[in-house]
């Protein structure tokens, strides 16, 4: 393993704790005018997140209406809409291809919103852990310098088997070992290149996550420009708020805090809870 991931590692609660934990589970309050271009503006404030790290599952609750849930089934290539009686909704299989002919300003419908959504959280909240996984490359770049900081560099290579933004990602930590960026192309919203920052690291029952994430389109050289622009006229970054928890095989509750997630054009952050490893909440597709 590259010496840097093994430290990064360390930094963010260490590779025993992290086997101890089966299920994320975090309120969201999604926002930016991202969402809005999508079709969904303000549609996402209010969101129950479920994650199963090891069978990649991400349940969102309510999607689109308050009795309803979404299911992105990353094992299965699949995202489902179900009732709150568990009655199928509205099911895609294999979604990526969905997204083909679209530009930046496209529309999307809710399925399509919701899977990219689900893929995106998983891998957010389950880095650097993720990058461990079999068939990822990592090895150390260049350092960068950013705003009077240093910051060291870890190129990761995805392989298919993980669904990710895209193959190839940078991921940038600070001295302390921490996340501070992360740099990747969005293959389902026409090759966007973004600059994703985090920030406000907390420790959550032993592991670390950051409490804010900010997301920015990127220029070749990587700096970044700022907000998305919106078709007729830039819009301001707008924010979101939320609750994290966890479940892990000591039946430990994180205590009250967030954990940041996604946006272009955007903030928001996610507080998650880990909750045992023989929890009964499951999500089936």
């Amino acid at each position: 393993m590259d010496p840097l991931l093994e430290s990064v590692l360390e930094a963010h609660g260490g590779r025993q704790r992290w086997a101890e934990i089966s299920t994320l589970t975090a309120r969201l309050a999604v926002g930016g005018p991202f969402w809005g271009i999508r079709g969904f503006p303000d549609a996402f404030l209010d969101e129950t997140l479920t994650i199963a790290i090891a069978t990649r599952n991400a349940a969102l609750t309510p999607w689109t209406a308050p009795d309803h849930t979404l299911v992105a089934d990353l094992t299965h290539d699949r995202v489902t809409l179900r009732g709150a009686d568990g009655s199928l909704v509205e099911k895609r299989d294999t979604p990526r291809p969905s997204y083909a002919g679209y530009d930046l300003y496209s529309p999307w419908d809710r399925l399509q919103v919701g899977y990219f959504l689900g893929y995106a959280m998983w891998n957010y909240l389950t880095t650097p852990h993720l990058l461990t996984h079999p068939g990822m490359v990592s090895r150390e770049i260049q350092p960068w310098d950013e705003n009077g900081q240093h910051w060291r560099r870890l190129q990761v290579t995805f392989p298919a088997t993980v669904p990710t933004h895209t193959a190839e990602q940078v991921f940038y930590f600070d001295a302390d070992g921490l996340l501070r960026r992360l740099d990747y192309t969005v293959d389902v919203n026409a090759n966007a290149t973004v600059a994703h920052y985090t920030d406000g690291h907390r420790t959550f029952e032993g592991l670390v996550f950051p409490t804010r994430r900010r997301v920015y389109p990127r220029r070749p050289d990587r700096t970044r420009i700022g907000p998305f622009p919106a078709r007729t006229a830039a819009p301001s970054p707008s924010t979101s708020t939320t609750s994290p928890s966890s479940e892990s095989a000591s039946d430990g509750r994180l205590p009250a805090g967030a954990i940041a997630t996604i946006g272009p054009a955007g903030e928001h952050k996610v507080p998650a809870e880990v909750r045992p490893r023989d929890g009964k909440r499951t999500w089936t597709t």
